[in-house]
């Protein structure tokens, strides 16, 4: 059990600072190529980033300790009771730190703006849009400048035309070929940290009732990753079951099945458990089963 919980403590602490990392400059550089710049500090977006991490961290690191309680052929209840106290009380703490931090006294921003008079500004991926020449640069969007409109010859502006023009400007152009796969499981990430957020900030309890559900769930599918003879083909396996229930989390918090919730419950439960007993439901009964093929297991080995 020790080696499992340091297996699980080191990869989810390597995780979770890896992706803020990551996660981090990604924000940064959204941040430079929009104009007009939006107003915000470097500790918001380091917590933003911080919040994305945990739902990733918390995820990946499950799948690992699963993999590697599976190949080290530790015990069902040992496993399931370590993975399941364990994340709580990670993602716990990390969430009451990162609501810490919002009260510390923020530092504003000191980043030079990039680009000067004359930058050519277009959307990459679609060549039928409107380009934008800044002739005042980045540091007055909303002066000078030149449109071109495929078809139709060059329009000069002395002003910005029209009521949010300036927020309308397309991005400082940088190469963004990121895969659509990769740009949807951040979007989910992203979603599923949110929920986190919210629950946490609706109270310790509502926290717990969601994330445990959640972690539960996660945690029951150490079954997956014994499906066959080759650890590397179950990772990969557990890789797509993973994607698939972050992928169910965001639809199951979505306003439309969520009204459907609603309505099936008629008031009988408040809605925010909807989604935590699915989630604990399932979690459950995979784990009685995982329980029970590890007794009759456990049973035959000693009558052998």
């Amino acid at each position: 059990m020790a080696r499992l919980v340091l297996f699980f403590s080191l990869g989810f602490a390597v995780l979770f600072l890896a992706a803020a990392g990551l996660r981090y400059l990604a924000i940064r550089v959204d941040w430079v190529r929009t104009l007009p710049r939006r107003q915000g500090t470097m500790l918001t977006d380091l917590i933003a980033a911080a919040r994305w991490a945990l739902s990733l961290a918390l995820y990946a690191s499950l799948l690992l300790s699963l993999s590697y309680a599976a190949r080290g052929r530790f015990s069902v209840p040992v496993t399931a009771a370590c993975l399941v106290a364990l994340p709580l009380a990670f993602s716990y703490g990390v969430s009451l730190g990162l609501a810490r931090m919002e009260n510390l006294p923020p530092v504003r921003d000191t980043a030079k703006v990039l680009g000067g008079p004359g930058l050519f500004l277009t959307n990459a991926r679609r060549s039928s849009d409107t380009s934008i020449v800044l002739l005042e640069g980045p540091a007055r969007p909303g002066g000078a400048r030149v449109a071109a409109i495929p078809g139709r010859p060059l329009i000069y502006q002395s002003e910005a035309a029209g009521p949010g023009t300036a927020s309308s400007l397309p991005p400082i152009p940088f190469r963004d070929d990121v895969p659509w796969f990769l740009q949807s499981m951040s979007i989910d990430i992203r979603l599923s940290a949110e929920q986190l957020e919210a629950r946490f900030k609706a109270g310790p309890l509502p926290f717990l009732i969601y994330a445990g559900a959640l972690i539960l769930l996660l945690s029951s599918l150490r079954f997956i990753l014994t499906v066959s003879a080759w650890p590397l083909a179950n990772l990969f396996l557990g890789c797509l079951v993973f994607r698939g229930i972050l992928a169910l989390e965001t639809f199951f918090n979505s306003s439309e099945t969520q009204d459907v919730f609603e309505s099936f419950l008629e008031n009988r439960l408040p809605l925010s458990l909807s989604v935590p007993l699915i989630f604990c439901a399932f979690g459950v009964l995979v784990h009685i089963y995982s329980l029970l093929v590890y007794a009759a297991k456990w049973r035959r080995d000693n009558e052998d």
